[in-house]
């Protein structure tokens, strides 16, 4: 049923103060994010920013890798807007995990082939998943830890400097699950590691790793 039409003077209209701002960062996020589905992600984020949660926001546009394969998934960008949501938990429901899948538009049948990588039951831990995330955008060990490291860095810049600790629990995770990099080599590869980074306030800098034997990735 259509609303009646009435009249309003100036004087009649006031426009909450804070709502110009408002909508200008809900425009600017819409467009670094470019959801698939606007109706469905703008639900997702005035219900975050009402609960004071992070936003599905991304922090840049970037050209989604799933065009090349002629559907649209997961980019790093979206599994880094994951990250900031679920990543303070640990441990996530898969529930919850669908949930915010959903609400970043991403395909159901995506999130079914990552969880089935692992043996998974109703929660998820969510560094194991993050890993899973980047070997399926990486399409190999080394590009899988260079989105890894992308997202993970708390600085800017090519470096993205990322713990070893960190950086050595996803590299043996997601080597264990391939499975082809016999166990001394990737010790022999993570002691290598260590080393540069005891140099470096115990960081791991990209450039570090992209040099070693292309075997150990």
């Amino acid at each position: 049923m259509p609303l009646p039409e009435t009249m309003f003077c100036t004087q009649q209209i006031n426009i909450p103060r804070e709502l110009p701002d408002i909508l200008k960062q809900f425009t600017k996020a819409a467009i670094r994010t470019q959801p698939c589905d606007v109706l469905q992600w703008a639900a997702a984020y005035f219900s975050a920013l009402s609960k004071g949660e992070p936003l599905p926001v991304k922090e840049r546009i970037e050209m989604p890798l799933a065009i090349e394969k002629t559907d649209i998934g997961l980019t790093p960008g979206l599994l880094q807007v994951l990250h900031k949501q679920l990543s303070p938990k640990g441990t996530v429901g898969v529930t919850e995990l669908k949930e915010k899948w959903k609400n970043l538009c991403l395909p159901d049948e995506q999130l079914k082939v990552i969880l089935q990588l692992d043996d998974f039951g109703d929660e998820v831990e969510w560094m194991k998943f993050l890993a899973l995330g980047c070997s399926t955008l990486g399409e190999s060990l080394l590009n899988s830890m260079k989105i890894a490291c992308i997202i993970l860095t708390t600085e800017p810049g090519g470096a993205s400097p990322i713990t070893f600790e960190t950086f050595s629990f996803l590299y043996s995770y997601l080597a264990n699950i391939d499975g082809e990099i016999p166990e001394e080599e990737r010790e022999a590869f993570l002691h290598r590691i260590k080393e540069q980074a005891d140099q470096q306030t115990g960081m791991v800098l990209l450039r570090n790793f992209l040099t070693q034997p292309s075997v150990l990735f």
